[in-house]
């Protein structure tokens, strides 16, 4: 969907030539999220503003759905490209629902139809339409704006989405949440993203694929997975941190912890009653374990959102799915 064949591009500073970004080549598929990953300057903003030609190519090509962008008008570019910024972008003398079809109205939808998609992105977004239609956005807090400039990239139906840091500037709790509705609006939206991130955490947690930068160098493409399990070298495994056995965990669920124990002939007891240390089949390991280590039997009572029994869980289980042995990670983790 988005492939970067010898992406390059060269800044002149003080008479100098510098790379931002050096030689790129990698290929993002349709419906795929990826994480471009790195330490401050790395070139990852610079890579994501080079799809919607913000930043022009210096060599190179980029391709969006089989066609070389620098073969489409830069303004039709953009329309056809959703694009989140950290500081959300909105446009403070319009309402919300004007700032939703800004884009909508460049291109020519009637009015009828910018109502209908306002009203679905709102609820998709779970904020009522009506309450927030004559609103302005310095009206709203820090995370309604930034589900608002979330909308509005979405608001014309695009393919594909830029999104640079959008829930960096949140506090923790309300970006966690942020996170966890992009996860769920994604399954059903489907859109090809690039996403800029500092947080490798974020990048575990959201990225289809990661792609990890340094001096404008691609240094690693690939699955969360692959990347931590077979970090290509020193700087990769310095960046993803020394916990990497423990930051696999949250790529993993209970679910498939007790799935792959029945594959191998582990007998399971069913408890009859749910004891206080419980954890959910779609619980992520990393998760699963802080309860079992805080356990005073190190057991854990697998239950489903109804609350039935479904197994039992100890912390020996971990080294099923993970390979690493159940000392290294109690202390990995404490």
């Amino acid at each position: 969907m988005i492939t970067f064949k010898g992406v390059t591009k060269v800044y002149e500073r003080q008479g100098e030539k510098v790379k931002a970004v050096d030689h790129v080549n990698m290929k993002v598929e349709e419906g795929e999220i990826c994480v471009l990953i790195g330490p401050s300057g790395c070139g990852k903003t610079t890579l994501l503003r080079m799809v919607n030609r913000l930043v022009p190519l210096s060599e190179g090509t980029i391709e969006v759905g089989g066609t070389e962008i620098n073969s489409l008008d830069p303004i039709q570019l953009r329309r056809s490209i959703g694009y989140v910024i950290q500081q959300n972008g909105l446009f403070p003398n319009m309402t919300i629902e004007e700032n939703i079809n800004v884009v909508p109205k460049m291109i020519g939808w009637d009015v009828q139809k910018m109502k209908s998609r306002y009203q679905e992105l709102m609820e998709m977004m779970g904020l009522d339409p009506e309450e927030y239609r004559k609103r302005f956005p310095w009206e709203l807090s820090g995370g309604q704006q930034q589900r608002i400039g979330v909308a509005r990239a979405m608001a014309a139906d695009p393919p594909v989405m830029l999104m640079d840091e959008p829930f960096g500037a949140l506090d923790p709790v309300i970006r966690d949440h942020l996170q966890n509705e992009f996860l769920r609006l994604q399954k059903h939206m489907k859109k090809t993203i690039l996403f800029v991130s500092h947080d490798i955490d974020e990048a575990i947690r959201l990225g289809d694929k990661i792609a990890i930068f340094n001096k404008g160098s691609l240094m690693q493409f690939g699955t969360p997975d692959d990347i931590l399990s077979n970090p290509r070298n020193e700087f990769v495994r310095d960046f993803i941190g020394t916990d990497r056995e423990i930051k696999r965990l949250s790529l993993l669920t209970v679910k498939e912890l007790l799935h792959k124990g029945k594959k191998l002939g582990r007998s399971q007891t069913i408890p009859h009653e749910v004891n206080r240390e419980s954890v959910k089949l779609d619980t992520d390991l990393r998760t699963a374990l802080s309860v079992l280590l805080a356990s005073p039997t190190g057991e854990a009572a697998v239950v489903d959102h109804h609350n039935h029994p479904h197994g039992i869980i100890s912390i020996s289980d971990f080294q099923i799915l993970t390979g690493v042995h159940p000392t290294k990670l109690q202390t990995i983790v404490r």
